[in-house]
């Protein structure tokens, strides 16, 4: 019988610590760094599921096959597909990392990715307007010519300008029972990356992957509260939120209600494109039973499950 269990979400930003340095020897880096804590967090006594980011992943592939169309004779790769690649790559790279980080601790644990799909309605007015940003950043400039190859971009967060697609809400985990199974025999599961592969249930009942992207955040939720998780640890680059973030009066939280919570979303304190979807995400698991989550930077995820930091997200 499982006592305790964490979904811990690793944001795909954490894995890559220098924006100006993203190679992928940097990338196993902060990867390696990353499972060390959450090895710790399994000696600790926490059964864990692991999700994870992809965003700048995504980037990268896209770029790559912008550049490598100037060239001729290669296949464009849809979004599903570029999906699917990174949680094979970011999985083996959290899989090994976690092997390693399991083995020096003194446990023999094996870890397994499970290539995710979440169902999503093909009704759901996220299509009508695409809201999440893939891609790299870029100037202004440069956002307006994809919009003019029928694109449709926005400025995110004063970061730079990004290309937008629809976000759907997940309404399932497709591969529920395999990662259950797996998580109910012992093993270190990475499961949703990026959020799980989008895909529409046909009227025949076949499943087709849609041009969309998953936030990540809210697919840990629904996972976290499909397996009734005890915990949601969202796992970001700060280790507190922050109210008035960047301003001369900023003030790190430590704990908030879901009345709290929700007062703060509305006086607009959480960035679309960064903080809001994983406040959003630790109220929608809190709210519908989970009993807390956790938000808090990599490096203090074991520090915040003794109480030490990190913003907890309670219920009222």
């Amino acid at each position: 019988m499982i006592e305790k269990l964490a979904i811990v979400a690793i944001g795909g930003n954490s894995l890559i610590e220098d924006p100006k340095q993203p190679g992928i020897a940097r990338q196993w880096e902060a990867a390696r760094k990353t499972c060390n804590h959450v090895a710790r967090m399994v000696a600790d006594g926490w059964h864990v599921v692991v999700t994870h980011g992809n965003g700048p992943q995504v980037g990268y592939i896209l770029r790559r096959g912008e550049i490598a169309a100037k060239e001729g004779g290669i296949h464009d790769v849809p979004l599903d597909l570029v999906v699917a690649d990174t949680q094979g790559s970011i999985g083996y790279m959290l899989q090994q990392g976690l092997d390693d980080a399991l083995r020096r601790l003194g446990m023999n644990r094996t870890c397994a990715t499970v290539i995710t799909q979440m169902r999503v309605d093909a009704d759901d007015p996220a299509f009508q307007k695409p809201s999440k940003p893939i891609g790299g950043f870029m100037t202004e400039e440069e956002a307006r010519k994809f919009e003019a190859e029928g694109w449709q971009v926005m400025e995110d967060a004063g970061r730079g300008w990004r290309r937008v697609v629809a976000s759907p809400i997940p309404k399932s985990v497709i591969e529920i029972n395999a990662i259950q199974a797996l998580m109910l025999s012992g093993y270190v599961v990475i499961a949703c990356g990026g959020g799980g592969i989008p895909v529409v249930r046909q009227p025949d009942g076949s499943l087709r992957g849609v041009y969309a992207v998953i936030d990540k955040d809210r697919a840990s939720a629904l996972l976290a509260l499909t397996l009734r998780a005890d915990l949601l640890m969202i796992s970001t680059g700060v280790e507190k939120v922050a109210l008035n973030f960047n301003k001369p009066d900023q003030r790190l939280v430590d704990r908030m209600t879901l009345a709290e919570a929700r007062q703060y979303m509305a006086e607009g304190h959480f960035g679309v494109g960064s903080m809001l979807p994983k406040i959003e995400a630790a109220v929608d698991f809190v709210q519908n039973g989970g009993p807390k989550a956790i938000i808090t930077g990599p490096d203090f995820l074991v520090p915040a499950l003794r109480g030490e930091t990190g913003t907890w997200v309670v219920p009222e």
